[in-house]
């Protein structure tokens, strides 16, 4: 038994096997050390040489023992399977150890193709050291190779379509590509196949033949370069409402609103793209900065869009053949009427601008208010400009911010339901002492100079009153800010302002009073 040891034991620890070992120790330890990506392959690949040199081992045994072919034939392939390891842990070291260490990053395939050259090169090898003449193995197989080329052609063919989708660029890792109705990031390139993860977590196996024969589009990477990728939001306006008034309203649904993922650069713009069936087919175009959200982007452009409709009195186009069967009666639509009436009256009974006014005259004035509703993000009002309006707020939230270049805007004030804002505009035609923007959706109604013009042609006596309240909110908004206590009351005293109202309405100092 002691000789049958010893005699297994010389014929498996050959002085090869020896280095092999050495080799693959040392590659282990730099491996744990400092392999970072792929730290998996470690383990399997060192499982495997435990069971090439356990074969190797075998093989000694079945020789000592007797059995001399088979045991040649055992470790010539347990010797192909621990030089195939060994490669391979060689292989993890090079590429993705030492490599990049140095700055240098090969693509996958690269590194996969450069595995397979190796381990083809090791197996002729031991063929060579086998007695197998490659060269005669070579010429009389040349049927079983075209055979074996025919069917692997699609192997092929994704081998080669790796490599050049790695090498002529067309595509990274990272990309964002549309492949027909497919779209996602590419993940990975190998040498058979590319990995899109799709917007909706989906890993899609693309293979190489696929991509090389098919048209599709590389939307950018994020990693490289700011992405630009503009989108198309349709939508459709009877062709009675005049195209330039639908044009103008669209891009004022994104001027200057501030929308998640999309750019400021290039700007956005609307086009008439034709015209069927008495309606105009309109794109809103803008530019998408992150193609992860273009869903939930083309979304909020929408609600900003029907939005900005809406202000403009512009109501999208219904399908012709739509109709409309409502039960109705000049009882109902009045009921209707005064239902809305009421709940302007409401909404301006909580402005202390409008606590003067009679309920006669503030059902008058409900009568000409009009719907404003605005999309989280837009800017209702710009400091510096001229609008002889105000806003009453029914429903959201708002923030008041003050301009000072070259500084950013900054907040101030943020506003609730109840509030009114612009009614210096409206009582003095001043322009915007502040610029207010939506935190979120509002619902708001909108009082022109001329609604409220007869009003107080009727009872001049208002504009004192309306005056002094004038006079604290500037104050109120002069401290939040930080102006100076002079400046504010030269600027904004009760007396200065109504003189201010009185040359805006026309009305004269005795006018208000004899009201008085």
């Amino acid at each position: 038994m002691g000789e049958f040891a010893a005699t297994a034991w010389r014929l498996f620890w050959r002085e090869d096997l020896a280095l092999l070992v050495v080799g693959a120790g040392a590659l282990a330890l730099v491996l744990a050390r400092w392999l970072k990506k792929g730290r998996r392959a470690l383990p399997n690949t060192l499982l495997f040489l435990a069971a090439a040199l356990a074969a190797e081992l075998v093989g000694a045994a079945l020789a000592a023992a007797g059995a001399s072919r088979a045991g040649e034939m055992v470790r010539a392939v347990a010797a192909v399977a621990t030089g195939l390891a060994v490669i391979r842990l060689a292989g993890l070291a090079l590429f993705r150890v030492a490599m990049p260490a140095v700055g240098m990053a090969l693509p996958r395939i690269a590194e996969e193709l450069a595995l397979l050259g190796a381990y083809l090169g090791w197996a002729m090898l031991h063929l060579r050291l086998w007695g197998t003449d490659l060269g005669s193995l070579v010429t009389t197989s040349a049927v079983i190779t075209a055979i074996v080329a025919f069917a692997m052609q699609d192997t092929l063919g994704n081998v080669l379509g790796g490599l050049f989708l790695e090498f002529d660029r067309s595509i990274a890792k990272g990309d964002w590509i549309r492949l027909d109705d497919l779209g996602g990031r590419v993940k990975e390139i190998t040498w058979r196949h590319t990995a899109i993860r799709t917007r909706n977590g989906e890993t899609v196996i693309v293979p190489n033949s696929v991509l090389m024969k098919s048209r599709f589009a590389v939307i950018g990477n994020p990693e490289s370069a700011p992405v630009r990728w503009r989108r198309w939001i349709w939508f459709e306006v009877d062709l009675e409402v005049p195209a330039p008034r639908v044009l103008a309203a669209a891009r004022q649904a994104l001027a200057g609103a501030e929308i998640a993922n999309v750019a400021a650069d290039p700007e956005p713009d609307c086009v008439l793209m034709e015209t069927a069936n008495g309606r105009g087919r309109y794109a809103l175009r803008y530019w998408l900065a992150d193609p992860q959200s273009d869903d939930a982007t083309d979304s909020a452009v929408r609600v900003h869009l029907l939005a900005a409709l809406a202000r403009a009195g512009i109501r999208p186009s219904l399908p012709k053949e739509v109709r409309y069967e409502v039960a109705d009666s000049p009882e109902r639509r009045a009921a209707l009427r005064e239902r809305d009436l009421e709940k302007r009256v409401a909404a301006l009974r909580r402005v202390d601008l409008f606590a003067p006014l009679a309920e006669p005259e503030l059902r008058a004035l409900a009568a000409q208010l009009v719907e404003a509703p605005f999309a989280a993000g837009d800017v209702v009002t710009r400091q510096g400009a001229v609008a002889h309006w105000l806003y009453l707020l029914v429903e959201g939230e708002a923030e008041v911010l003050v301009e000072s270049p070259p500084a950013a805007p900054r907040p101030v004030a943020t506003l609730g339901p109840g509030s009114v804002f612009g009614e210096m505009g409206l009582m003095t035609g001043e322009p915007r002492r502040a610029t207010v923007r939506a935190k979120t959706d509002l619902e708001c109604y909108r009082l022109d100079k001329a609604g409220f013009e007869q009003i107080l042609h009727a009872r001049p006596e208002l504009a004192e009153a309306m005056s002094h309240i004038l006079a604290a909110r500037a104050a109120q908004l002069a401290r939040s800010a930080e102006r100076a206590v002079d400046e504010t009351d030269a600027e904004a005293t009760p007396q200065t302002l109504l003189g201010r109202i009185r040359a805006f309405f026309g009305l004269s100092g005795a006018q208000t009073r004899r009201a008085a």
